[in-house]
């Protein structure tokens, strides 16, 4: 196979950040506003105003409330409150009278107050009397503010910085709600994709407040390379989250929270060329699908027909990839399979049988002799159950205990007419195989149609268990055999050698699968 999987994967876990920075809600009523209409009563509005260098600016506004001196406004004011900041307020209430602009010539002042946001939170509700301009009381007039706080919910997402400065998403973190102190779930990511394996490559870091309608708050961001990430293997790490506009207008700023990593672990992936370089031998096993939807093999429209002059689907397919693999096995014997069928003696359906009917020894000098006296014997059935087989090989492959057998690669050839009918099961066991020194070749066969298929593959996003674990590795490729009848599996297009093989030499080599 002419790919190379990534050499390693780090393991991240990140927590954090530790102390993101407090939402408070303001939530404000008047009573006993100055009537200044003549004919009907004030139609009241609040401003809040924030004082920001010495300078007052507007930050948000309630709704307009006809005819009403007792108003209870719906709007909702939402600021970031920071403990060791005095952060300045004003609310200042008009009659409005204009409906593009407020606060004008034409609105009349109905009175305002001065607080500090630290002041409403330490009562909780403040309630203080409106004034005019020059400190003179607005009548009875009063403004009520209450106060809520609610919590960030927070993610994650890492940038790689590439050579030519553009960002690119490695890797965003589940969102964790209503929490200030949030722990996100570990995760996996491989080297290559982090940082290109560049231990210097600059990462850049963003934590984010989710909002439902896409518009998520910026709380901060750090940046820090993969050598950084490394030293969590021995202890935690920590970075400063920062908001460089609250940095540069807030002059006691320090961050917006803390993000730790709390633990890093390295893992050695070994590709299949790996193996190939260090002169171990393959071992394939190929398993058949022998489901009652392939149809009566007597009947010459059955996928399993066996027809004296030209192979059928299932016997083309074993062909092609024997073909390559029997390059690399030493004895030239390839374990053989079956699922989905009644065998004798009892006739009880199995999905794990050898297609040579001896359980103690599975492999076959002729897999296509074995295929062939196979289909007399048993009854096609069902389900489509893939995942026994899966398990089965990648215990072999796992070896004896934590002893592995570094000289062995396996290769898992799954020829199938249709969906596998267990999907969470083979997803689970494709997830634990991952872990082993084996790679798995599903093989449509026939005109089904296999789209649902294509999520073992991996190509259209990583693989997950049904749990939401990642696999460690892409250990499978799934192709429909229609597409490929003239083509190498492991190219997607004819090499020249093969191409330069006369029609005598094919056919010798594919005796030796035989």
């Amino acid at each position: 196979m002419n790919e190379i999987q990534e050499a390693t994967s780090p393991a991240t876990s990140l927590s954090g950040p530790a102390a993101c920075v407090s939402k408070v809600e303001l939530r404000v009523s008047c009573k006993a506003l100055l009537d200044r209409d003549t004919l009907n009563k004030s139609d009241p509005c609040v401003i809040l105003m924030v004082q920001t260098n010495g300078q007052w600016t507007e930050l948000d506004r309630t709704e307009v409330i006809k005819s009403n001196l007792h108003p209870v406004f719906a709007k909702v004011f939402s600021l970031d409150y920071y403990f060791e900041e005095v952060q300045k307020l004003r609310f200042e209430v008009y009659d409005i009278h204009g409906t593009h602009s407020i606060g004008t010539r034409d609105d009349d002042f109905l009175g305002g107050v001065e607080c500090t946001l630290g002041q409403i939170v330490a009562q909780k509700k403040m309630v203080k009397p409106l004034l005019l301009k020059y400190g003179k009381y607005a009548g009875k007039s009063t403004i009520t503010v209450g106060t809520g706080f609610f919590k960030s919910d927070p993610f994650l997402e890492i940038y790689r910085i590439n050579d030519d400065d553009t960002e690119q998403l490695v890797h965003r973190t589940e969102v964790i709600k209503n929490n200030l102190n949030p722990v996100w779930e570990p995760f996996k990511v491989s080297l290559i994709s982090l940082c290109s394996c560049d231990d210097e490559r600059k990462l850049k870091c963003l934590v984010w407040d989710y909002d439902s309608r896409g518009k998520h708050d910026f709380i901060g961001e750090f940046y820090t390379t993969f050598r950084e990430f490394r030293r969590a293997s021995l202890f935690k790490v920590t970075w400063d989250c920062v908001n460089p506009k609250y940095k540069q207008k807030k002059r006691n700023y320090k961050n917006s929270g803390v993000v730790i990593l709390s633990e890093l672990k390295l893992h050695r992936v070994y590709s299949f060329l790996d193996y190939i370089m260090g002169g171990c031998q393959i071992h394939f096993t190929v398993a058949i699908d022998f489901t009652a939807s392939n149809g009566d093999p007597r009947n010459s429209c059955s996928l399993h027909y066996i027809n004296p002059y030209q192979p059928n689907e299932y016997l083309k397919a074993l062909i092609a990839v024997g073909e390559i693999c029997q390059d690399y096995d030493s004895d030239k014997r390839f374990s053989a399979l079956g699922f989905g069928a009644r065998i004798p003696p009892n006739y009880e359906v199995s999905h794990d049988f050898a297609i040579n009917f001896n359980p103690e020894d599975d492999e076959c000098e002729g897999v296509v002799e074995a295929y062939q006296n196979c289909l007399p014997k048993i009854q096609l059935y069902g389900p489509t159950n893939v995942s026994p087989i899966i398990t089965r090989i990648a215990k072999l492959a796992a070896g004896d205990g934590n002893i592995k057998d570094a000289s062995r690669y396996h290769i898992l050839l799954i020829l199938t007419d249709g969906v596998v009918t267990d999907m969470a099961d083979t997803r689970e066991a494709i997830v634990r195989a991952s872990y082993q020194p084996l790679s798995i070749i599903i093989v449509g066969v026939g005109n089904a149609d296999f789209t649902d298929m294509q999520i073992l593959d991996g190509d259209d996003g990583v693989l997950r268990s049904p749990k939401g674990e990642p696999v460690l590795r892409d250990i499978v490729q799934f192709v429909p055999f229609r597409d490929f009848k003239t083509v190498s599996f492991f190219r997607r297009r004819p090499s020249r050698r093969h191409l330069r093989l006369s029609p005598r030499t094919r056919l010798l080599r594919a005796r030796a699968f035989v």
